[in-house]
């Protein structure tokens, strides 16, 4: 069997194809590569476009009780970098619904204007040894949500030079299932 090389894009439906196409490129801090009337096609890197949108005048959005995808998640290279697009979303109003570190990723959850999900995170292990030494440690199976934080607080001790390594450790109450936003 041959795998992809990568996931290209997201192909979202939408009845306000302006107002998603300035959020998602305010939020990816990304550009648009087309757009009309009908579709906006959105990068942020080398790639062609990375989200798509597609005006199919729809008006439901999706919630807790429709099947289908449940969130769509964008990497970033460096926890500081996470936390300055934290802040400057904020002073946009843009406020994420759910700050959590799942103990593989440190993560910042926001909703686009039609409800979907969208994380942005960063990897906590730089290696895959690491991350697979900390699966079979038993502590993500022991927690397998995660421990919320204070995005805010955690860009104050990032500033104060406390070193990455102890930043991205998990420290707190560790949500259950039933606590997810």
């Amino acid at each position: 069997m041959v795998s992809p090389v990568k996931l290209a894009h997201v192909v979202l439906r939408t009845g306000d194809i302006k107002r998603m196409t300035q959020w998602y490129v305010r939020v990816l801090d990304g550009r648009v590569v087309f757009a009309n009337d009908a579709l906006a096609f959105i990068t942020y890197d080398d790639e062609h476009h990375r989200v798509a949108l597609l005006n199919a005048g729809t008006t439901e959005h999706p919630g807790p009780t429709h099947s289908g995808l449940e969130h769509v998640a964008f990497t970033y290279a460096a926890l500081g970098d996470l936390l300055d697009s934290y802040q400057r979303l904020k002073q946009d109003d843009i406020a994420p619904f759910w700050c959590i570190n799942h103990g593989p990723t440190t993560s910042i959850y926001y909703r686009d204007p039609d409800n979907n999900q969208i994380e942005l995170q960063i990897d906590n292990f730089d290696t895959e040894e690491a991350l697979k030494e900390f699966f079979d440690s038993g502590t993500f199976a022991a927690n397998p949500i995660g421990v919320e934080f204070d995005p805010d607080e955690l860009h104050a001790r990032l500033r104060a030079g406390e070193p990455i390594s102890e930043l991205v450790k998990q420290s707190g109450k560790p949500v259950a299932l039933n606590e997810v936003p």
